[in-house]
């Protein structure tokens, strides 16, 4: 009896320590934050989904992804060929949140991906890019997934010095971007993977 027991035991130990090894992210569950929270930002918490991973959808009434992870036509001039997130169009201002738990490592005006946030967890590093210059959150903040983190940005910015990117028409861009949208690149030990691994739509 003691034997089955311990087998057991032992068993179930072996199981979690497999898990906490191979698939880190099972080991942190989400902080649900509450639905007045979400009032505060006009979202309705009917609207906020996660993966059975725990990351959460970063934009809750925008579900439509304009480009894809991977190999693509370049939509504009100094846009790669080869996508290293997704593209979620949305209007400007349109709130977003973080899809993990995560602590906030630079904000700023970041080349092709125009204003930035970067976060960190682990192995892990998520950048949210094309976003509002009116940061929500600074370097240092430790944030939980399904929190508002930013806004989706405007398409064009005028204070950035030395901006080499613009639209045909000669106006500064936030970055290389045809439009409104925020995009997402997920790495993981420095490498780009498909966010949609991770987050479904």
């Amino acid at each position: 009896m003691f034997k089955y027991f311990f087998n057991t035991v032992l068993l179930s130990f072996i199981f979690l320590l497999i898990i906490s090894i191979f698939i880190p992210f099972f080991s942190s569950i989400p902080v649900t934050l509450s639905e007045e929270y979400y009032l505060l930002y006009n979202i309705n918490l009917s609207a906020i989904s996660s993966s059975i991973f725990g990351f959460y959808w970063p934009l809750p009434y925008n579900h439509r992804i304009s480009s894809y992870f991977g190999h693509r036509v370049s939509p504009t001039t100094g846009a790669s060929s080869y996508h290293q997130g997704i593209d979620i169009p949305a209007s400007e201002n349109t709130y977003f949140l973080s899809i993990m738990d995560s602590k906030v490592v630079s904000t700023g005006f970041s080349g092709s991906g125009g204003y930035t946030i970067v976060c960190v967890s682990g192995s892990y590093r998520i950048s949210y890019c094309h976003v509002s210059p009116k940061f929500l959150v600074s370097v240092g903040d430790s944030l939980v997934a399904g929190q508002v983190i930013g806004q989706v940005g405007p398409k064009y910015v005028y204070d950035v010095v030395g901006n080499p990117y613009h639209d045909a028409t000669g106006r500064p861009t936030n970055g290389s971007t045809t439009g409104c949208h925020l995009h997402i690149t997920i790495k993981l030990d420095g490498n780009a993977v498909n966010p949609l691994d991770y987050i479904e739509v």
